[in-house]
Order: structure tokens, then sequence, then C-alpha cells
């Protein structure tokens, strides 16, 4: 997995808490969520901890086991709409993100989104911050792909760019994308905007952990 400075091919990005900082607004819609349905989470940091990466259904039907996939879906949406009325206004960039997907464009690097959003939260980051002429490919839950620790959406967004996995670097902000990340054989950068740096160290996929992408040593990257 490991690759000399600069060897890289193709730049695998997580959206939520990696490119856009909207962490904060995903927990906010998830504690309002649960108290409109009278379960109160208090901005429990295990649940956020451990359901970091995972899509709405999957997190959702770990938790109510009984309900129906329908029911599951309609919960979900009713979350992200929460999370959609605050980011369309109020959603911000990781530090430095934007940058360095141009950068990496200009030099010839290709790049993909790979996440577990929903569709319609990927189109308001990506209207807001022009993502759609930055990156080649998204790839999510809406290919019909499983969410992480799966390696799926990694996985097939190196097959659509055409790189060998061992040629891409994933951007993750979540130990269950490092994770990912390691399932599809390739190697990661973790940005601690969620976690700090001791909850990746386990994985031996991981180059380094860094603050955002201003702290990034880039001569990973470039040559």
């Amino acid at each position: 997995m490991s690759n000399p400075r600069g060897g890289f091919e193709a730049l695998l990005f997580d959206l939520d808490g990696t490119l856009v900082d909207s962490m904060p607004l995903h927990q906010r819609a998830w504690v309002r969520w649960f108290a409109s349905i009278g379960q109160p989470l208090d901005e429990d940091p295990g649940f956020f901890a451990s359901s970091a990466g995972r899509s709405n259904t999957e997190i959702l039907a770990d938790m109510y086991p009984q309900k129906a996939a329908a029911e599951l879906e309609a919960m979900a949406d009713a979350k992200e709409a929460l999370y959609r009325a605050e980011a369309v206004a109020h959603l911000q960039a990781i530090a430095g993100g934007l940058d360095l997907l141009a950068r990496a464009r200009a030099q010839g690097l290709k790049l993909a989104v790979c996440t577990a959003a929903p569709q319609a939260n990927i189109a308001v980051a990506f209207e807001r911050f022009g993502l759609g002429a930055l990156v080649d490919t998204v790839t999510s839950p809406a290919d019909g792909l499983r969410g992480k620790p799966h390696p799926d959406v990694f996985v097939e967004a190196a097959r659509r760019l055409a790189t060998a996995p061992g040629r891409c670097l994933v951007f993750e902000d979540a130990p269950l994308g490092i994770e990912a990340a390691r399932r599809a054989g390739m190697a990661a950068v973790a940005l601690t905007t969620t976690l700090d740096a001791a909850a990746f160290s386990p994985y031996p996929n991981l180059i380094t952990a860094v603050r955002d992408f201003t702290a990034l040593d880039q001569t990973l990257l470039f040559a």
C-alpha cells in the first residue's frame, strides 16, 4: 500500500468531515431528529463516533431492526431534511481542501468523492463549492454500493478512474473510512476534524493524520 512521494495517480476523498465541515450540522440534525421522536440523544459522542462513515439507513437499521426498509428510508430522509435546511446556508469547506483539489487537477491527478451521503446532500455541497468542476466521479450507496467499512465506494472509484488501488490515496475523517480504504488496498490520510489522531493509530494503511489540508505535506502527492 505504500507509495513513493508523489507516486499516487488518484486521490479519493470522503465528503462529510473531510472536504466539507458538515459534521457539526449532522450532529445537530441527529439531536433534533431524535428529540422529535421522543428519544433525546444528548449529543452522545459514542453514537457519532460509531456511526461516522455509515449511511443513515445502515445506522437506523441497527437501531430499529424491526422496522421495514421503507420506514427506515423515511426516517433517514427526515433527518437529512433537517441537515440540508442548515447546510444550504451554513456549510463550510475544510481548510485547504478546495485549493488541494484545484492543484491536483491542474497536475493531472484523477479525483473522486467517495461518500455515504445521500444524493441530495451531495448536491448541496457540490453546488455550494463547485465540486463538480474539480472531481472526475462520485461514488456512493446511490450506486448500489455498500457503505463503509466495506470497500465498495473506493474500489468502484478506482475502477472508473482506471487506476490500480495501490496508486490511490484516500482522505477520510472516520476510522470506518480508513478501514474501508485498507480493505480496498489503498493508503490513507486521516483528517482529525471529527476524532483525534489516536482513533486512527490501529490502521496499517495510514500514512499520516492532519488537522486539515493546510497541514498536509503535499510532497506526499506531488513529486
